[in-house]
């Protein structure tokens, strides 16, 4: 089995910054694509930013120049910086890997989602 662990959510005022962090553990062949995804209440979920194996990013226009996706594939882990935080940005946040867990899966790999960590930015 694979497991995605998120940490690193929380309350926070506005402009204020946190760091989320996730990690897979279990049976690892390869790691493609990571990424972070949130839902806000009454909101469907969303890209917030990926980043591939070879490191190329996205980033939904709403945190651009705000939030930085980042990978650590000797970790198996993938990080979201965010600065600036504004009340919009409250919902959770969910991490996102496409894998691998041994050579027999498919090629490009298999979603794979962690529970999810809550940021609520507010006075």
């Amino acid at each position: 089995q694979l497991q995605l662990v998120e940490s690193g959510g929380g309350l926070v005022q506005p402009g204020g910054s946190l760091r989320l962090s996730c990690a897979a553990s279990g049976t690892i062949f390869s790691i493609n694509r990571m990424g972070w995804y949130r839902q806000a209440p009454g909101n469907q979920r969303e890209l917030v930013a990926s980043i591939t194996g070879g490191g190329t990013t996205n980033y939904a226009d709403s945190v651009k120049g705000r939030f930085t996706i980042s990978r650590d594939n000797a970790k198996n882990a993938v990080y979201l910086q965010m600065n600036s935080l504004k009340p919009e940005d409250t919902a959770v946040y969910y991490c996102h890997m496409v894998a691998r867990r041994t050579i027999f899966d498919p090629a490009y790999g298999i979603n794979y989602w962690g529970t999810g960590t809550t940021v609520t930015v507010s006075l």
